[in-house]
């Protein structure tokens, strides 16, 4: 597969120190305790994306217990699974200032006291606050680190150790599902979501298993020699890399110059505390509290000063085109994967194959599937000789083909070989955390998939009313899949398009040099 800017040994002008500098890789990298953190992002996926794949059996409790229509109650469960994605861009501000492990951990804390909150709700608004916003914005601070440290941690076989993760969403949806249902019958639904908020506190432990890296351990990343088979794709996607690198220069030095200030100001308090100790020993607890502000000033200023930077700054991600193609993209994407969950059970009864559906229900077909398409398309884009851009575009092209001919099918044979084909193909979303490390580099990748994220999450909570929408119109659900398939491609256009155009400007670029 093609390769990232610290993969390949990037150095954007200098490929001479390729490899020039010896340093003794880390046993955690690819290895160790790697693998716990793929462990705990696996755990975080159960617990959250398998909890919000089950929230239908809470969807029946409150439609019986507050008689409100489905649309407004079916918010509930929109407001958490679309808030959980599109919060992404301002929880990588909190793991610029804090990082991942206790972000997640105080997102671990938050969406426990959302489910726990929610058991006490006399009405549907009130689980929009408590549900909705609360737990919903809980999840995102988990979920955003969970996929980052992966990323972190995993140099070769990132889309396996992805993969791996993320199907803790199937397993939860299995697992959680069956949880909730018993829970419900029971203690009841008001139990059952306090039980689970309990149940929820485990996501600070797997905050806790989030061990950081070590700046060394980040920087020598980028002498890993890459294979030949690789170069001319990395070359090309990696220019990439290099907008935000070269753009990125100028907030640089401004960092460093306000890091030589902050310190300035730390050693000043330093100095007046070793006075106070001479002077006197009431002033110590004041000094220390003095102190413990500075350093939580500056680190504050200088997360910031990352974040901003990576979205509005001189180094701004939106400068990489390809980027920006990639945002479009997750505009449409998300949406098409969601629709079938929602409207298969419609379809079903309209073509009247209730029955064989409820032998063996084709959105579980998906879910299953899905589990192995995640682990087979890690395990293809990990070989050597295969391109990670070209398998996902594959995958992309085979899912957006299954959306526009899903509605075609009328036999519950035909409807169960298309629902497998959407299942394995949406197996591509454990590549996107890698593509996107693959464009911006580590160092950006928590703004960047946050981004990501927040698009899939507008996506989410958009899609679903827009198909119901056209049902009103049109009374058939053949339109909304037509539809949405059709943006679906448009989004694929746009990754097509992008890529060509960066191989063309470096050799325009080789061209004016050559004419001076």
């Amino acid at each position: 597969m093609y390769a990232s800017r610290e993969d390949i040994g990037y150095d954007f002008g200098d490929d001479s120190k390729v490899g020039s500098k010896p340093i003794k890789p880390n046993p955690n990298i690819d290895g160790g305790w790697a693998w716990m953190i793929v462990l705990s992002s696996f755990l975080v996926h159960i617990l959250i994306m398998g909890s919000q794949m089950a929230l239908g059996i809470l969807n029946m409790e409150w439609l019986e217990e507050f008689n409100q229509s489905r649309g407004l109650t079916a918010w509930v469960s929109s407001l958490s699974m679309g808030i959980t994605l599109i919060v992404g861009p301002f929880i990588g501000l909190f793991i610029s200032m804090c990082g991942c492990r206790k972000t997640a951990i105080i997102g671990g804390i938050l969406n426990a006291l959302g489910w726990i909150l929610s058991a006490y709700a006399s009405n549907v608004h009130y689980l929009f606050l408590t549900f909705g916003v609360t737990a919903g914005v809980g999840s995102g601070m988990v979920y955003l680190p969970a996929v980052v440290m992966v990323g972190q941690y995993f140099q070769k076989r990132r889309a396996l150790a992805q993969g791996l993760s993320t199907t803790g969403t199937g397993f939860g949806a299995f697992l959680m599902t069956a949880l909730l249902k018993y829970l419900c019958t029971e203690f009841g639904w008001r139990n059952a979501m306090f039980i689970q908020g309990a149940i929820s506190l485990n996501l600070c432990v797997c905050g806790a298993l989030m061990r950081p890296l070590s700046p060394k351990d980040v920087v020598s990343e980028k002498y890993v020699v890459r294979s030949n088979s690789e170069d001319n794709q990395a070359k090309t996607l990696s220019h990439s890399a290099e907008t935000i690198k070269s753009n990125g220069v100028l907030s640089e030095e401004l960092e460093k110059k306000e890091e030589a200030t902050n310190e300035e100001v730390l050693d000043s308090v330093q100095h007046i505390e070793i006075g106070g100790k001479s002077r006197s020993g009431r002033n110590m607890y004041g000094l220390r509290i003095l102190k413990t502000v500075s350093q939580l000033t500056v680190t504050v200023r200088k997360g910031f000063a990352i974040w901003y930077s990576s979205y509005f700054g001189a180094a701004s991600l939106f400068t990489n085109r390809v980027f920006v193609a990639f945002i479009i993209w997750a505009l449409f994407a998300y949406s098409s994967f969601v629709i079938p969950f929602i409207h298969l059970p419609e379809i079903v009864k309209q073509y009247n194959l209730s029955s064989q559906n409820n032998i063996f229900p084709l959105t579980s077909i998906i879910a299953i599937v899905h589990i192995f398409g995640k682990v087979i398309l890690g395990i293809i884009s990990d070989l050597p000789c295969i391109s990670t851009w070209n398998v996902f575009l594959m995958a992309n092209f085979t899912l957006v083909t299954c959306i526009l001919t899903l509605p075609l099918m009328q036999t519950y044979v035909s409807l169960a070989v298309v629902c497998a084909l959407i299942g394995f193909s949406s197996g591509y979303f454990s590549l996107m955390p890698v593509v996107t490390e693959d464009l911006v580099g580590t160092k950006h990748l928590a703004n960047a998939y946050g981004i990501i994220i927040c698009a899939n999450g507008i996506s989410a909570l958009l899609g679903p009313p827009f198909a119901g929408w056209i049902y009103d119109i049109t009374h058939k659900y053949d339109f909304s899949f037509y539809i949405s398939g059709l943006l679906y491609m448009v989004g694929i256009i746009f990754l097509l398009i992008q890529p060509c155009i960066q191989k063309k400007q470096p050799k325009e670029k080789s061209t004016e040099e050559a004419q001076v």
